[in-house]
């Protein structure tokens, strides 16, 4: 954990919280995923009804059609038998049509129905985990780079001096400001631990 690609903490306490709020974050994703995974099966059902209409329908014009065209040549009375089958064989084709349009509707509303079931509770638990791991896997790059120098470990003292508890300051030197300026290496080493420490990183060894 010591790697600076590794976007955990280093004490152990900040790591635990770190590494249950990921695994509660990726559990949640997972539940909502699911969610939208159901309801895109449930508006995909009423597709299937469509598929299935359009097929029944197209079947049932194609074979009133047929009946149509062999009635046709009956001497007399075919021209009037094959009129009410090619009737219902158009009408047979406008249900199909009908089928063919729910089935496009259902399949495309599936898809939005599952994603803004899903994207908005994910999004809002997932946007703020994100920004809160980036943000501290940056400031972990940082102070690791800065530590790892003399001029960026008296600037990480700097910080220390500006953003820590003035209890924490003295518990450093009785004297942290003049200390610093001095470049007292102990002192500066303190402070410095003091802005690791706070990012959720080990001290380093006094020298």
């Amino acid at each position: 954990m010591t790697s600076r690609y590794v976007p955990y903490a280093t004490r152990p306490h900040r790591f635990l919280m770190q590494f249950l709020s990921d695994v509660v974050v990726i559990g949640w994703i997972v539940i909502w995923v699911l969610v939208g995974v159901a309801v895109h099966a449930a508006v995909s059902a009423i597709a299937g009804v469509g598929r299935q209409v359009e097929d029944g329908a197209n079947g049932i014009s194609e074979n009133l059609k047929s009946a149509g065209g062999s009635v046709d040549g009956v001497p007399w009375i075919g021209d009037d038998l094959s009129k009410p089958l090619n009737a219902a064989s158009e009408a047979a084709l406008d249900l199909a049509g009908a089928g063919s349009s729910l089935n496009s509707t259902a399949t495309w509303l599936a898809w939005v129905l599952a994603i803004a079931v899903a994207a908005t509770p994910i999004l809002a638990v997932a946007g703020p985990w994100l920004y809160l791991r980036i943000r501290f896997f940056r400031r972990k790059w940082t102070a690791i780079a800065l530590a790892a120098t003399p001029a960026g470990e008296q600037l990480l003292a700097l910080r220390a001096l500006a953003n820590r508890p003035l209890r924490k300051l003295t518990a450093v030197s009785v004297d942290p400001v003049g200390a610093w300026r001095r470049e007292d290496p102990i002192a500066v080493r303190g402070l410095a631990n003091l802005e690791l420490r706070s990012a959720g990183l080990r001290r380093h060894p006094m020298p």
